[in-house]
């Protein structure tokens, strides 16, 4: 006891080397070996081999990376993974149920809301989010809680046009 404070554990003590850390990614417990400097996109991609999040600018500013911690929107790029540590992490390889794709992915689908491809699934995990956190009652706020999220391609219409089907078939 320190200063009339249990001390219920120690924490853990890291250093520049590798070191085992458990991840809970789409439900399921992942373990790792990664140093602490390892961001959540790197141990998703390089370690636990889900490639879905994108790395696009690496930087914080493009959205190809978001994720879900904890139900809330990350640029995964950004996070340390040591970080997500007793969080659940959800990629867009969680975001379809038992084989059969989001509402939200089959919308981007129905409405070609996109090109290249490459920003869809930050797209998608931010629109699932959009709609979650109630920020889609008209095209400029979708657009405004969407700006973290870039499509070089310029697909914007086609990704409000998926984001407005799935919430008008949500019932608001």
């Amino acid at each position: 006891m320190a200063m009339g404070v249990e001390v219920v554990a120690q924490p853990v003590k890291r250093g520049p080397g590798t070191g085992p850390l458990t991840l809970s990614v789409n439900g399921q417990a992942r373990e790792l070996d990664v140093e602490p400097r390892v961001s959540l996109l790197d141990a998703l991609r390089e370690h636990l081999r889900l490639t879905g999040s994108k790395k696009g600018c690496d930087q914080g500013t493009c959205g190809a990376c978001t994720v879900w911690v904890d139900g809330r929107r990350v640029l995964a790029c950004l996070t340390l993974a040591v970080t997500c540590q007793g969080r659940e992490v959800t990629t867009i390889e969680g975001l379809a149920a038992d084989g059969e794709l989001h509402p939200m992915q089959e919308a981007f689908v129905a409405h070609d809301a996109f090109q290249c491809g490459y920003c869809t699934p930050g797209q998608i995990m931010s629109a699932v989010a959009l709609l979650e956190e109630g920020h889609a009652g008209d095209d400029a706020e979708i657009a405004e809680w969407m700006s973290g999220n870039i499509c070089r391609c310029a697909a914007y219409p086609h990704i409000r046009a998926a984001i407005r089907e799935v919430r008008d078939s949500a019932g608001g």
